[in-house]
């Protein structure tokens, strides 16, 4: 096993932990400098003057905090049921389901498409909040069932002997177990819808309805290119996701470590 109370087992997981950390950093730090470059912080004053931001910071946050109520309602009652309930033949639902994670956003646009528009929600935040909760719900499944197998079932057959409903036993026992995967599906979510620019670009074509991914779109034109604004602008419509990041860390990497192994 690897001694990490040792002295040089700690420098050289240290740097192993350095060297791994480097690919991920330095396209952020080259993102950050690259905004600065030119005019310095007047590109960050030129992206804050686009008279749209508000709009599509208060589009992007309808469309996030939709798409995480679903599929924080719809994992927890699946993961629940995968995990602790008799279901007959769930584990072939359970990977029936996980075989969505090989379909690639942009393959199903044909078939959204046509169900957006015979559906009537085309040009509306259903056409995008929708699809964005299902095609993260499988993968949110997946870390919830593991973080929920490692409750006790004891702790539920204890409350069903006191009287309590299956349902009782979710909301009262397993519900308040689960803040860490819980904060970990919260940013994973935030992240992976608040980032998306396929969906909104295809299904939203009303421009009040846009989102923070189409900002770098005002600095690209037939004769304007102008990278140092489109590098501000991504440093601007991050901020959210860092602040939500900063502020669930703790639950987040328990909940991820925990619902990654089973």
């Amino acid at each position: 096993m690897f001694e990490t109370r040792r002295r040089p087992a700690r420098i050289l997981l240290q740097v192993v932990i350095t060297l791994l950390v480097i690919p991920f950093v330095f396209p952020l730090v080259a993102m950050v400098q690259g905004s600065l470059a030119g005019t310095g912080w007047n590109n960050y004053f030129v992206v804050l003057q686009i008279a749209e931001l508000p709009l599509f910071f208060r589009n992007s946050a309808i469309i996030a905090v939709s798409v995480i109520a679903i599929v924080y309602l719809c994992t927890m009652l699946a993961a629940f049921g995968f995990s602790k309930l008799r279901i007959r033949a769930k584990e072939f639902y359970f990977w029936l389901l996980l075989a969505a994670l090989t379909l690639p956003e942009v393959v199903l646009l044909a078939p959204l498409f046509a169900t957006a528009t015979t559906l009537g929600i085309y040009d509306t935040y259903l056409s995008v909040i929708l699809p964005l909760a299902a095609l993260q719900i499988p993968f949110t499944i997946l870390l919830a069932r593991n973080f929920m197998d490692g409750i006790p079932n004891e702790l539920i057959d204890a409350a069903r002997v006191d009287g309590a409903t299956t349902w009782k036993a979710f909301r009262y026992i397993v519900l308040p177990l689960t803040s860490p995967i819980a904060a970990a599906l919260v940013v994973l979510t935030l992240i992976g819808t608040w980032n998306d620019y396929l969906l909104p670009l295809v299904f939203l074509q009303d421009p009040s309805q846009q989102t923070v991914t189409q900002v770098p779109d005002f600095f690209i034109g037939a004769f304007n290119n102008d990278q140092t604004k489109i590098l501000a602008a991504a440093v601007v419509t991050a901020i959210p996701e860092i602040v939500a990041y900063l502020l669930l860390q703790r639950l987040f990497e328990r909940g991820l470590s925990a619902g990654a192994l089973k």
